[in-house]
């Protein structure tokens, strides 16, 4: 009996070292590219199919949550409290038109939380970043990439020199965001992605703001190669924006214009 109290007492202490050397790093199952001392969280809202993003320094537990959405602001709460991590910034990659952002009440729940957003989206928040400016929690930093075309105000964060991006409707999974309003520009994508997004790693992980077919991530290599639309040229490209015929967004008179005020709701 000795003996066997001895054997679990070993095998619980090689599982907490195992869980102690994990919880400081992630990895990426997409392409096994590892962050060290970062607590990275991908979350769903089913509605609009939009991905939220939650970051967090593993020392510090600063975070960072991007693109949240009004509905499941209480979940993404939840979810720091649970991880232990201080929600410092909500930032989104672009005024959307497909739901409403959750900063607004995640400002309310939490006064201490600033929201941010791309100046040239003329939307209000607590910062406004341009291209080039960083955003930083603990010792993790996010490049802002101006990224226009969808919007005139896209932008995409580049995590860690390359590690990640998160591209909001800029790139997608074998596609990429309409250009037939907000000011969208088929030009300008085309230039956007080809110039900011395709120039990072091959191995840099694509996290997009939206799916509508099941898939999560993938890299800067498989959308240089795979992608259907922007492999095209610019020219190709254009025409086939330009005559896509999709239907008014479902959520856009009630997202947009709460959008460009931090989706407070009175």
């Amino acid at each position: 009996e000795t003996c066997n109290r001895t054997q679990r007492s070993h095998r619980a202490a090689e599982r907490r070292t195992r869980a102690s050397s994990t919880a400081h790093s992630y990895t990426d199952k997409h392409n096994m590219t590892t962050t060290e001392g970062l607590i990275f969280r991908q979350l769903f809202e089913k509605v609009s199919s939009t991905y939220t993003y939650l970051l967090a320094d593993a020392e510090t537990k600063e975070a960072v949550i991007i693109d949240p959405v009004h509905e499941t602001v209480e979940r993404d709460l939840a979810l720091c409290k649970e991880l232990g991590v201080s929600l410092k910034q909500a930032i989104n990659t672009h005024c959307h038109a497909d739901h409403v952002t959750g900063t607004g009440a995640m400002k309310k729940a939490d006064h201490s939380i600033k929201s941010g957003i791309a100046k040239a989206s003329t939307a209000k928040a607590d910062f406004f970043f341009e291209h080039g400016d960083i955003v930083k929690f603990g010792k993790h930093q996010l490049e802002v990439r101006a990224t226009p075309g969808h919007t005139d105000g896209c932008v995409s964060f580049v995590l860690d020199g390359g590690k990640m991006v998160f591209t909001g409707d800029a790139l997608l999974i074998r596609g990429c965001g309409r250009t037939d309003f907000q000011a969208g520009s088929p030009d300008l994508l085309y230039e956007s992605v080809h110039s900011q997004i395709f120039t990072l790693p091959d191995d840099c992980v694509v996290y997009p703001a939206h799916d509508y077919k099941g898939h999560m991530s993938s890299t800067v290599k498989e959308e240089k190669t795979l992608n259907p639309r922007l492999t095209k040229t610019k020219a190709e490209f254009a025409d086939l924006m330009n005559n896509l015929g999709l239907p008014y967004p479902a959520q856009i008179d009630r997202a947009l214009p709460l959008n460009l005020v931090c989706g407070i709701q009175d």
